[in-house]
């Protein structure tokens, strides 16, 4: 695989600008040319969720008219990921054309860590990071797309890292989009939940595959004061 096409997505391009470029360091460094779509920033899923079809009809356009099949398309969020893939069926069945550029790229798009087990066929990438690391994955990247062991696999193969088990892994951290905004108890609760247990597992590190993910955790830590830090898997990987 020689090109791929990669997508920053809204929140990592917005607050999270160092995981786009983890995400390239990597790629480049297995030899992979990143062409960075650049006339898009955001797939829609957020205006898609709040039953705002004509906007996210519109992002999407936006985002269809930036890319193109034949050469892979990587996100670093299993979300943003899913949204394309899978829910832009659902968003465009009204939108002829629109839906056949949809289906033509879905075989092409893939989030980071499937890309690198799952089509480079790569394990160790050449990372090296000493520290106490936990895990958290993210709803969409389980249950949407499936991809449970990728993550792992890669953590696992990264020099001198510690991992720690955290109890009830695959449970959520309350963020969801406007979920934790509408539905501000019930997310803080959950968040709560999963704050304790990552305490718990001695970790000094949480990692995610999704910035939304990230941005939960992080900022539950913060306010907790808890000297506990979040990274994206990218940014391990990417670490010497």
């Amino acid at each position: 695989m020689n090109e791929v096409q990669l997508f920053s997505t809204c929140l990592a391009e917005e607050f999270f600008p160092q995981v786009n470029d983890a995400a390239a360091t990597v790629l480049e460094r297995l030899r992979v040319k990143v062409i960075p779509v650049r006339r898009a920033f955001c797939c829609g899923q957020v205006a898609f969720n709040e039953g705002l079809r004509q906007e996210a009809v519109g992002l999407a356009r936006r985002f269809l008219k930036s890319v193109k099949p034949g050469i892979p398309i990587v996100a670093p969020s299993g979300s943003c990921t899913s949204m394309l893939k899978i829910f832009y069926g659902d968003l465009l069945a009204n939108e002829p054309a629109l839906a056949e550029k949809a289906a033509a790229i879905r075989p092409w798009i893939f989030e980071f860590s499937q890309f690198l087990v799952n089509v480079l066929k790569v394990k160790y990438v050449g990372a090296r990071y000493e520290r106490a690391v936990a895990y958290h994955p993210s709803c969409h990247l389980m249950r949407e797309l499936n991809v449970r062991s990728e993550p792992m696999t890669l953590l696992s193969a990264v020099s001198g890292i510690k991992l720690c088990e955290v109890r009830d892994r695959e449970e959520c951290c309350g963020f969801g989009g406007m979920f934790s905004v509408k539905f501000a108890h019930i997310s803080a609760a959950m968040l709560g939940d999963k704050m304790a247990r990552i305490k718990d597992s001695g970790a000094e590190v949480v990692v995610s595959n999704d910035c939304g993910c990230l941005m939960q955790i992080g900022g539950g830590l913060n306010r907790a004061g808890a000297a506990i830090e979040t990274r994206h898997l990218a940014e391990i990987l990417a670490a010497r």
